[in-house]
This record gives structure tokens, sequence and C-alpha cells, in this order.
């Protein structure tokens, strides 16, 4: 989940910045195995969720939102050799999506800081398994080569739901066999403090603020393992992160908060 800003001046105090590619010997951007895609250490890439998508940005790498844009958008985005990540929420319910109403009251729980959202009662999978399976069936149908599923730590959260480090576990474990099971390849979305439990269910990791917050070597064992970490600063300059996220081989890049068009690579 992207960080609630604390005030509209925060929104205002810009960062984003990406690692240059490296050569994984499947290409820049990783290599392909019989299943599915697997991004390298250092593979550049484009986070875009709001604005008109500029498919200009010279990466290897886009990561869009799974409802927003369709098949055509990311077979254009292929034409032209680019990997594609389906953003899409699995620990949270948006009430501005098209099957909002198919979430029964009973696993809403409590506002997630961003309007329109509420945390989802993961230890539901009954209820949420089919829901979160069609999520994918959609990315799938539509071409993408992975999925970035956001709202992964609500246990870490005051969700409403007692929810356990277990449950997580559980919870982020079903997701990556759902995309494992269509093909794709799958992020672990920040969710720092159970990286070693989940390095090996997860082909990349996706982290927001790891450098604001000194925590960018927990994503050490996806590094380790050869997997990329696609990260993100949003209040830093580029000068505050940018060495330390080449020395460890991050894709790190400056976003906005609003995830538009603008970045700042390192």
């Amino acid at each position: 989940m992207r960080r609630p800003a604390l005030s509209i001046a925060l929104l205002l105090l810009l960062a984003g910045c990406t690692s240059s590619p490296v050569d994984g010997g499947g290409g820049a951007d990783g290599a392909d195995s019989a299943d599915h895609w697997r991004p390298r250490p250092g593979t550049a890439w484009q986070w875009q969720l709001s604005g008109k998508l500029d498919t200009s940005v010279d990466v290897p790498v886009y990561d869009i939102d799974g409802f927003d844009h369709t098949k055509a958008t990311v077979a254009a985005l292929h034409d032209d050799g680019r990997k594609v990540i389906c953003y899409l929420s699995t620990g949270a319910w948006e009430d501005f999506r098209p099957d909002a109403g198919d979430f029964p009251k009973s696993v809403l729980g409590k506002g997630n800081g961003w309007e329109g959202e509420r945390w989802l009662d993961i230890r539901a999978t009954d209820v949420l398994e089919p829901l979160m399976a069609e999520r994918l069936d959609m990315c799938r149908e539509k071409g993408f080569d992975a999925v970035e599923p956001d709202n992964m730590d609500g246990y870490r959260n005051e969700t409403g739901f007692p929810l356990t480090a277990d449950d997580q576990l559980r919870y982020n474990r079903l997701i990556a066999e759902l995309a494992h099971e269509r093909g794709m390849a799958v992020g672990l979305k920040n969710d720092l403090d159970q990286i070693p439990e989940l390095v090996d269910d997860f082909d990349f990791a996706v982290n927001e603020q790891c450098a604001q917050y000194g925590e960018c070597g927990d994503n050490q064992p996806f590094i380790d393992a050869d997997k990329a970490v696609f990260h993100v600063e949003y209040e830093l300059p580029t000068e505050r992160f940018c060495a330390e996220s080449r020395e460890m081989r991050l894709s790190s890049m400056l976003k906005k908060y609003e995830l538009g068009v603008w970045r700042e690579a390192c």
C-alpha cells in the first residue's frame, strides 16, 4: 500500500528513482522460464497508476493498474519489448472497482488511509479466494506478465480484525499460488518482516520508502535470490538514496504519491 500522505504539503515533496538494467542472462529485464517471468536485480521500471498512460519511458518493465487498462494496451507494451505488471489490491476493498459489490460486508474492515478503501479480513479465504481468482483471471486474459498485489501487510495495521502473522503468511502464499497457477510472476508488496519466510514464494518485491525508514537492508533476501526489488521513494531527494540503491542493486526511483507519469531514476 502506498503510505498515506500526512498532509497536502507532503504530496508536494516529490520523490522517484530507478536503477539501470542489469543483464541477467535473459536480457535486461530478467529471464522467462517454462512457467513465468523472473525479473533480475537492477531491472529498471516505470510505475504509473494515475493519469493517461505514457508508454514512452525507456524501461523494460511497466507496472500499471489491472482494471484501468485493456488487453490492447498490454499488447502494445509487449510490442515495444516491455514486460507488464498488473497492479491489484488483494488485501483491501476499493469501492470504485467494478466488482466492489461482490464483497460481503462481513469481510470489510477499517479504512486503510486511502479514500474509498477498507482492509479485508484475509482469514476469510472461502470468500476472498474466488474473488481474487477472478481478478487474477482478468490479469491473465489481458496478457499481463506479472501481478503486484497490494495491501499485503494488513496484520501490521489497524484493520478491524485480529489478524496474525500466520494469517498474513497463509494469505500471501495463497495469492502467490493463484498467480503462479495462471503463469504469471508475482511480487511481494512491502511486508518487510515476512520477507525471510516469503522470498521463496514470490518472484520479486515492490517496496515503498525503505530508504526513508532505514529498511532497505530488509530486502536483501530478494537480491541474494537474484530477484528484483522494485523500489520507490516519495519524500527523499535522489541524492539521499540512489548511492545505496545502486550498491544494493535495487530498482529505485523517485515518484510522486499519486504515481502519475513523473519519475526521477537513480
